[in-house]
């Protein structure tokens, strides 16, 4: 696959290897490619790679070794204003967002387009909210809408995790990397929070990949599910067809396997 390029949306990843400085090998020779639109679920123990890989996808974490083409562009070979260019298409949910906690949630939810805008309107988003009816129409789909004008540290763990995603939907991006997004919710909330994020990328293309602890939630919901451990992919199957066997395979005598 050397040499892949994904034109457009989408992703691809040839070779991919990642080793941290202390020595410790995170990812090894990942190939994997996804189409514009492409919904993905990565499953797969503590420790197997996951969040390494979605930072590769983020152009967070440039890799050791291998290719990386998101949205059609290798980050590692742009400009420093093409590279920002390039992460304002990509947005990321995190296990912990990383939202200040004296911040407002509609100054939190409009960041997700400071990337977007021209300098001078951020730094006007960020001393007044300039779009109050998007960040709630965005707040609204994740049942926050009436804590807009809430400080965050006012919220819940699992408040806070909404907020997060509720900054991504308005960012609107090309590229949604999910990480845990619904860890900290109920069953409920989860299933209606990964809904808004299948939901987000079936309106506008976005290619989502998400990490699930819950491996019964990723084969419900999504169409193509990866498994990771060790930092190899050790299967990339259409939902359907992850057996017992590979699941057995992919966590092995981990205790603390998801049902």
């Amino acid at each position: 696959m050397t040499g892949v390029r994904q034109a457009g949306g989408g992703f691809a990843l040839d070779g991919v290897g990642v080793v941290h400085g202390n020595g410790q090998r995170a990812l090894g020779a990942v190939t994997l490619a996804a189409r514009p639109g492409e919904r993905i679920a990565v499953i797969g123990p503590s420790g197997a790679g996951k969040t390494t890989l979605l930072r590769v996808l983020g152009a967070a974490l440039r890799p050791t070794e291998g290719d990386v083409t998101l949205l059609g562009a290798d980050p590692w070979r742009l400009g420093a204003r093409e590279l920002r260019r390039l992460r304002s298409r990509i947005g990321s949910v995190h296990q912990a967002a990383p939202i200040p906690p004296r911040q407002r949630v509609v100054t939190a939810v409009l960041a997700g387009r400071l990337g977007q805008w021209p300098a001078w309107r951020a730094a006007l988003a960020l001393a007044w909210p300039t779009d109050c009816a998007g960040a709630q129409a965005a707040l609204a789909r994740l049942d926050l809408a009436d804590r807009l004008f809430d400080r965050c540290d006012r919220l819940s763990g699992g408040q806070l995790q909404r907020v997060g995603v509720a900054r991504v939907l308005y960012q609107a991006p090309a590229l949604l990397l999910a990480d845990e997004p619904v860890a900290a919710l109920d069953p409920t909330l989860a299933e209606a929070t990964l809904g808004a994020l299948l939901a987000q990328s079936e309106a506008t293309g976005a290619t989502l990949v998400a990490s699930l602890h819950a491996v019964e939630l990723a084969l419900r919901r999504f169409a193509r599910v990866i498994g990771l451990r060790d930092g190899a992919v050790l299967f990339d199957l259409p939902a359907a067809q992850v057996t017992p066997a590979c699941l057995a395979a992919l966590y092995g005598n981990d205790a603390a396997r998801p049902a």
